[in-house]
């Protein structure tokens, strides 16, 4: 069984998982907006990801007895004024989530729940994936400022994501 504590946390991370899908998906349908259609693809997979990311955590709360309790998903932001904005927003919200993920790791060690911590850690790698491939093209983005050729170039590169 699944304390309420831990079950009321897990059930907000649902939700901040499914939030960081829909700002993805924004990001995405922006890029498609300004053509630049490597970065939309690129976003639109980190969105996919997010939407694991939560359907993940959801199910461990099913399989531990709780109950999943899903609540309204905060609107994202539509617009940026240039890809580095973007990015620079990206790697502020995956150091935001990896606080949250960081939270729950020390309530579940608070409250003792090993096999919540156990499951945790998966998030807690995942995170440093996410914040190390989110710095990286945005130090890309930043290196090659607004010149359109280079900007080109690095849209063509994120298309390539699998």
């Amino acid at each position: 069984m699944i304390s309420k504590t831990i079950e009321q946390a897990l059930n907000k991370q649902v939700n901040r998982e499914f939030y960081s899908a829909y700002l993805y998906l924004a990001m995405s349908a922006h890029f498609e907006t300004v053509t630049m259609k490597g970065f939309a693809h690129w976003m639109r997979i980190q969105a996919k990801e997010e939407q694991v990311h939560a359907l993940k955590i959801y199910d461990y709360i099913i399989a531990k007895g709780g109950k999943v309790s899903l609540i309204d998903i905060e609107a994202p932001k539509t617009k940026w004024s240039s890809a580095g904005k973007v990015f620079e927003e990206v790697y502020a919200h995956e150091q935001k989530v990896t606080a949250m993920i960081n939270g729950i790791v020390d309530l579940a060690l608070k409250e003792k729940d090993h096999a919540t911590f156990e499951m945790l850690q998966w998030f807690v790698k995942e995170q440093v994936e996410e914040e190390e491939h989110s710095r990286d093209i945005l130090a890309q983005v930043q290196c090659v400022g607004d010149i359109v050729g280079h900007l080109f170039y690095l849209d063509h590169q994120l298309g390539k994501r699998e």
